[in-house]
């Protein structure tokens, strides 16, 4: 029985631990949350039959006994001596060997060391208390004393500020005015400072309100702070917020920029312990934008106000052979690792483009993973706080300006909408990402509505809302069914039409990829389940120089070109997740190339006998989705795109993709020259601030534009 007990307790132990480090470490699956606990009980039953004692031997030991005899022999003493051999047993306590030991710990198997015993046990509890801690933290940790402030949407003359300040007393509301003034670039600033909007925090609205700051000026720096409604600045934030106000665009003179993009994060994941606030993946984001100085002159780190790394490929991001192009194409080139880097001088520092803005592509919060807390509103609001409670990312969301989108999580696991905004938990859920997140964003080209555009120059964006409106593609005609919805398809159109020939690059933000080649989960969860809609979307894309499509939810990295053949323009997606979240080892879920292929004329130079040169063309088939880069491994992820227009024959786009907070891979894109068609109405060239300040003095600026 005994020893029954003893196998059955290390096998239950054993189980138990691999289960416990794929739930705290690799994947926080839902189930586990139930199965932990039980076997741990199980295991516990187990040990009331395995006894607890030092393991025993036998020691056997031969001992010789001299016996001696005297007596007479023919009137002579005589002695006679016996030798006889005798066997003691004698129970001896074994002592355990170093394997023992580590066989012990690792399958808490039996060990005659007492100490053993009760190491295995405390080990187990812990492990359970982990657990434990992962998952009621979410809820005991309510984050509802947060205070906190960040820059939303931006445009060249206006600023969206999202203020949450709850009262320190019983109060039901709570006045706070943010005061602000322009900054000197060139030193301190003298500037006074301007009253600005007064936010109105409610207790209905959970203490948070977006409020828009207008009348500002293009490409200007301002700052801003936090008054109470008698004008005396309240301590937090404790140095004004900073923030930079997009440039004109109708005013072309070409960009260089930065932004970065990333999706799903939770805090503490891979759990440590108490770190429940930390999310890992923000502090290393911080570390990246804004090096300490005691790192900025390292070679993989290039600091300015905002920056980015300008390392070569490591050696996880080998060189991929660029594919082939006609003129049509948009030439995307891999910049390759060099074999030996020749030993120079240090160049002279260059200049870096500022990173203006990062774009969230989707699951901000996990509202069911791996506790789903239900269809109840402060539920979902406590997600919120909690990630806008956590140092990490408060390092970087009072330093650069946010915009959001959102996915399934912030819901529940793999939503589909259908239009039905009553269907649970969508209210709930919707209630708090507008109050944090969707408030502060662009404003959409219909009311109440989550999807948008925005422009940074003459560079381009629409942000897709992908859960609302998609169908059940298990039910009705796959020809009806539609991830967007008439309206947002719509409008995503007439922005393709707007933007062909006003914008050089064009960004299109998609929660889930676009691209057919992800398996797990991937036929329904991605536009593979669309396949009309999304070719037609694809067709009107290939009309369209300079499209790059921003995707994330898969928690890998993949690079994607769609082929457009011998007539429009190939797409390049980027798929970049997560932001700090989990990653699954071993298992690789994207397939290399797509079944579907397409037409593409090839040409080849030849050189003749006499000197002269002739030009072969044939037709070769390729495939319609290919992968350029695909790189699973990595709890950290996200991508750095600098887009540069100024020279206008060449404008590039210039990406990093971040994984660990090392440089794992770097591609170039090289776009079309596109000729703008921009307004040459006096009108265009002034900003809206000056228009305003016209009306207030009594000049009307329309009679002149």
């Amino acid at each position: 029985m005994e020893a029954y007990a003893a196998i059955a307790s290390s096998s239950i132990s054993t189980l138990y631990r691999i289960l416990a480090y794929g739930f705290l470490q690799v994947i926080p699956k839902s189930e586990l949350k139930f199965i932990l606990p039980a076997l741990y009980i199980a295991y516990a039953i187990t040990l009331r039959y395995v006894p607890v004692h030092q393991v025993v031997v036998v020691k056997e030991e031969t001992v010789a006994i001299h016996e001696e005899v005297k007596s007479e022999k023919n009137g002579e003493p005589v002695t006679d001596v016996t030798v006889a051999a005798s066997t003691v047993v004698a129970p001896v306590t074994k002592s355990a060997d170093w394997k023992s030991l580590v066989t012990g710990i690792i399958f808490s198997v039996p060990s005659p060391v007492r100490a053993l015993h009760y190491t295995n046990i405390l080990i187990n509890t812990l492990l359970l208390l982990a657990a434990a801690e992962l998952v009621a933290v979410p809820y005991f940790d309510d984050a509802s004393a947060v205070v906190y402030t960040r820059v939303g949407a931006l445009t060249p003359d206006a600023a969206k500020i999202v203020i949450r300040y709850p009262p320190t007393t019983n109060a039901t509301e709570n006045l706070v005015r943010l005061s602000w003034h322009q900054v000197s670039t060139k030193g301190p600033t003298d500037a006074p400072w301007r009253p600005g909007p007064l936010a109105n925090l409610t207790a209905d609205n959970d203490w948070v309100q977006t409020v828009s700051l207008s009348s500002l000026w293009p490409n200007t720096n301002y700052e801003y702070r936090l008054e109470d409604d008698n004008n005396t600045v309240l301590p937090y934030p404790a140095e004004p917020i900073r923030f930079h106000t997009f440039p004109d665009p109708r005013l072309y003179s070409g960009y260089n920029f930065r932004f970065v993009a990333s999706s799903c994060v939770t805090p503490n994941f891979p759990y440590a312990p108490f770190q429940s606030r930390r999310i890992k993946g923000f502090d290393l984001l911080a570390d990246y934008l804004w090096p300490a100085p005691a790192t900025a002159s390292l070679p993989n780190v290039l600091a300015s106000s905002s920056s980015s790394s300008s390392e070569v490929p490591s050696s996880t991001s080998e060189s991929v052979p660029a594919a082939e192009n006609t003129p049509s194409d948009n030439v995307t080139v891999p910049i390759p690792e060099p074999v030996s880097p020749p030993v120079a001088p240090a160049p002279a520092e260059k200049s870096i483009a500022p990173t203006e803005f990062m774009i969230f592509l989707g699951d901000f919060i996990y509202a069911d993973v791996p506790v789903y807390y239900g269809d109840d509103k402060e539920a979902y609001r406590r997600f919120y706080r909690r990630n806008y409670n956590s140092p990490s990312f408060r390092k970087v969301y009072e330093r650069l300006p946010i915009f959001h989108t959102y996915d399934d999580h912030e819901i529940i696991n793999n939503y589909v909408g259908q239009g039905n905004d009553s269907q649970s938990p969508f209210p709930s859920a919707s209630d708090a990402f507008q109050l944090y997140n969707a408030e502060a964003n662009f404003d959409s080209p219909h009311e109440g509505q989550y999807y948008y555009d925005f422009r940074y120059g003459d560079t381009a964006f629409f942000v897709m809302d992908t859960r609302r409106y998609r169908s059940d593609i298990t039910v009705g005609d796959a020809t009806t069914h539609t991830m967007l919805g008439e309206q947002q398809l719509t409008a995503l159109y007439d922005w393709l039409g707007r933007v062909n020939n006003t914008a050089i690059f064009k960004f299109i933000v998609t929660s889930v990829p676009f691209t057919s080649l992800w398996t797990y989960e991937g036929p329904f969860e991605t536009w593979a389940g669309f396949p009309v809609e999304k070719a037609s979307l694809l067709s009107a894309l290939h009309t369209v120089p300079n499209v790059i499509l921003l995707s994330g939810d898969r928690h890998e990295f993949a690079a994607i070109e769609f082929e457009a053949g011998d007539w429009g323009h190939n797409v390049l997606e980027i798929s970049t997740s997560p932001m700090s979240m989990f990653y699954i080892p071993f298992f690789r879920t994207l397939r290399s190339r797509s079944e579907e292929y397409v037409n593409k004329t090839r040409e080849d130079v030849i050189t003749l006998a006499d000197g002269t040169y002739d030009v072969d063309r044939y037709v070769v088939e390729v495939p319609k989705e290919k992968v350029i880069k695909y790189i699973a491994d990595g709890n950290y992820k996200w991508s750095s795109i600098e887009v540069d227009t100024r020279d206008y024959q060449h404008p590039v786009a210039k990406i990093d993709i971040m994984i660990n907070g090392k440089t794992a891979y770097q591609l170039e894109v090289a776009g079309k020259p596109v000729k703008l068609q921009l307004s040459t109405a006096l009108g265009a060239l002034v900003p809206q601030s000056f228009r305003g300040m016209l009306d207030r003095i009594g000049i009307k600026p329309s009679k002149w534009f």
